[in-house]
């Protein structure tokens, strides 16, 4: 069987661990190609070009939160590359006044050298309330985040901030796509999903239990199945 090349956008403060677990469990149907981009630009549209500058001329698409702001830019204007969507713990709305707040604070914070803090605040937003104990999921977490660093989380905050109302554009999605959200995710909640998968015609939802934000580290082996079932051959 012929390998589907797949492109995994990682989220805020996320680097190549937040796929490691997929990538590694779908080599034997997907070519994987977990982008670094989202780190190096201030704009969601620059990441997306970027993006689909290095990947192959036609690619299945997966996106976690910030990843998932990227992976609609990129089918919004290269909709022509994208063979299949996944969407995880993500939102299609523009930034909201209340979250530019927040998310300014948390970067003056940064400013200020309490990067730490910062980490500390978000932790108990990403997962679970049954998992803010797991010693291990939390140092996998907040291992990301000090790789990423300071910088690049300003940098990131940014493009955030600035992304664009994709709502518009969900009823265009013309390929295979499924939305995945965690039950208990606090940061994009479900009703943000079930927004999209209401706007994307066909759109396959799936909501985990007992989990968070997190989703591709808190239920490794459930959206590992589910994006088995998304590449396999389209009948």
């Amino acid at each position: 069987m012929k390998k589907i090349p797949l492109v995994l956008v990682p989220g805020l403060l996320c680097d190549e661990a937040l796929w490691e677990y997929q990538i590694s469990a779908l080599d034997h149907i997907s070519i994987g190609l977990i982008t670094d981009r989202h780190m190096h630009y201030d704009s969601i549209g620059q990441i997306a070009e970027s993006i689909v500058a290095a990947a192959p001329p036609r690619f299945a698409l997966a996106g976690l939160s910030m990843g998932g702001y990227i992976a609609l830019e990129i089918y919004r204007k290269y909709s022509e590359r994208v063979d299949r969507l996944a969407l995880l713990d993500t939102s299609a709305r523009a930034e909201s006044r209340k979250q530019t707040e927040r998310r300014n604070n948390l970067m003056a914070l940064s400013r200020q050298d309490k990067f730490n803090d910062v980490v500390e605040l978000l932790w108990p937003l990403l997962v679970d309330s049954s998992r803010r104990d797991d010693k291990v999921l939390k140092h996998k977490i907040v291992s990301m985040a000090h790789r990423v660093g300071p910088k690049v989380f300003v940098r990131q905050q940014h493009a955030i901030i600035h992304r664009l109302d994709q709502l518009p554009h969900l009823p265009k999605i013309a390929c295979p796509a499924i939305v995945v959200c965690g039950e208990n995710d606090q940061i994009t909640p479900v009703a943000c999903s079930e927004e999209m998968t209401a706007y994307i015609h066909g759109a396959k939802k799936v909501i985990l239990p007992g989990c968070g934000h997190m989703s591709t580290i808190e239920k490794p082996d459930k959206v590992t199945q589910i994006l088995q079932e998304w590449l396999a051959p389209q009948s």
